[in-house]
């Protein structure tokens, strides 16, 4: 507990703000209270292993932005807000390991790009967060910490590869936080963990000093407790940036201020699809498909109609036939390594698999990329089918008249420990670069490890550029239903 009774857990970036401005509270004290938290159940209690590194000079930079609130008032949008920021985006006062022993020294020059903007916005970086190694996969384990572990149910993984973001989000151990997305990787554990997970349009935010997977892919993102949170960190982090030529496409297409989205209408009048083939039916998707159920009531009653959708998708098809993760990753990983020059030991996607210095979960994955490269045919058709299937999903949008489409992010659950998370369907938004948020949509049925229920999270996916429309569904949605819920594992300290 902060300052005066403040309490952190489960506050928004508008209460943190408004109990500094009653001189309830201060950017140390609610610093404090998330370290102290990240103490008792990061490193103690459940032993999340969510948080690679905290931040040492946090408490003073807290004091600082202290300071210049006393003085002259908020520097910017997220002035004392701490962020939980992933391992791959680099910081230039931290060392930045994309979750790997081969990188555990490497303290880059600079920031990321998206690190100055937080920063420039007041914004308090105050720790790494775990995650699966290069983000190469979906359950967040890698050789610098090993397994982040899901604070609802301590038997499961988080998703992935954000993970450490997820569950650090979900057992609040900062204000917001940052993911990277590839193919899954920001809604992931956004769903597994009950928060929010924007994975914006290719273009919108800027990659430049982030570890890629594969740059035709890669994006970054907010994953937050709530949708007004992750749209504040959205609007700060999102802007052209000269060093990574996409983000030219968001000039004109991207509004002033995403917050502006904010509406509890948000639902009315909107065309929404349900995507059938996303859905599964087996006794294992019986859970998942309930919450789906009650999730898609929900916005009907909010006055959206929605139209059933019988397009066969086949996401497996598109993760092994379209998606092109693993025939990027030599190449633009192998880019990154020699751009660091000494600072990294290992340059080539060989010599990290015989530096020993890499996870064995990531071992086969590696090699099938090694063996892999941009300049081959099959890279080629498979881009092509990306470019179909953009189209196909325009198409199908346009001729039913939609502003979107909706499905389960995951068939079923977040797996147990030890298993691969199957039955994926991010890979939709990843494969064509279109938007799209997931957002809490329940839990499952109470078992003995899961006393609350596993969560399970809600895909809504539109065209290139509709931020705004998706944040004004998703705010009206989550404001109907409240379905966020923090976990058992992770309680107030007192």
């Amino acid at each position: 507990m902060s300052e005066k009774g403040f309490r952190v857990e489960e506050a928004t970036v508008r209460q943190i703000h408004e109990a500094m401005k009653r001189g309830e509270t201060s950017c140390r004290a609610i610093t404090e209270e998330y370290i102290r938290r990240i103490e008792a159940y990061d490193r103690k209690g459940p032993s999340l292993h969510a948080v690679i590194l905290v931040n040492p000079r946090a408490l003073e930079e807290a004091d600082e932005l202290d300071r210049i609130f006393r003085e002259k008032g908020p520097s910017g949008p997220l002035h004392g807000i701490p962020v939980l920021l992933k391992d791959n985006v680099e910081t230039g006062d931290m060392v930045t390991t994309s979750g790997s022993l081969s990188l555990e020294h490497y303290l880059p020059d600079d920031d990321a790009f998206i690190t100055k903007k937080l920063r420039e916005a007041g914004a308090l970086i105050i720790a790494k967060a775990n995650m699966h190694e290069f983000a190469v996969w979906g359950e967040s384990v890698s050789s610098i910490l090993g397994q982040v572990i899901n604070p609802y149910d301590l038997t499961r993984t988080p998703g992935g590869s954000s993970g450490g973001t997820g569950a650090g989000m979900a057992a609040n151990f900062a204000a917001v936080g940052i993911g990277t997305d590839t193919i899954n990787s920001i809604r992931s554990p956004s769903s597994a963990c009950s928060c929010v997970g924007i994975r914006p349009t290719i273009g919108l935010v800027s990659r430049d000093g982030i570890s890629p997977y594969s740059l035709d892919q890669d994006t970054a993102g907010p994953i937050c407790r709530t949708v007004e949170d992750a749209v504040r960190v959205l609007d700060v982090i999102a802007g052209y940036d000269p060093a990574d030529p996409e983000t030219a496409w968001a000039v004109g297409n991207a509004p002033e201020s995403y917050m502006d989205y904010l509406c509890p209408d948000g639902l009315k009048g909107k065309r929404i699809g349900v995507l059938r083939s996303l859905f599964g039916d087996k006794p294992e998707h019986e859970d998942v498909n309930a919450a789906m159920k009650r999730s898609l009531d929900a916005m009907k009653e909010g006055g959206a109609e929605l139209v059933e959708v019988s397009e066969p998708i086949d996401t497996n098809y598109l993760a092994s036939k379209v998606s092109v993760h693993l025939h990027t990753l030599k190449d633009d990983l192998e880019g990154y390594l020699k751009s660091l020059g000494d600072k990294c030991e290992y340059h080539t996607v060989e010599a990290l698999i015989d530096s020993g210095k890499i996870h064995p979960g990531i071992v086969e994955n590696m090699k099938t990329a090694a063996g892999l490269s941009k300049d081959s045919d099959e890279y080629r058709s498979r881009t092509l089918k990306r470019l179909a299937l953009k189209t196909q999903v325009m198409k199908l949008m346009a001729d039913l008249k939609l502003d979107a489409l909706v499905y389960p992010h995951q068939k079923r659950l977040a797996v147990p420990v030890g298993e691969s998370q199957v039955e994926r369907n991010g890979v939709l938004g990843s494969a064509t670069g279109f938007p799209s948020i997931a957002v809490p949509a329940g839990f499952s049925r109470p078992t003995e490890s899961a006393p609350e229920g596993v969560p399970i999270g809600l895909e809504i996916l539109g065209r290139p550029w509709s931020e705004g429309i998706l944040i004004s569904m998703a705010y009206a949605f989550e404001q109907r239903t409240g379905f966020r819920k923090p976990p058992f594992s992770t309680p107030p300290l007192s």
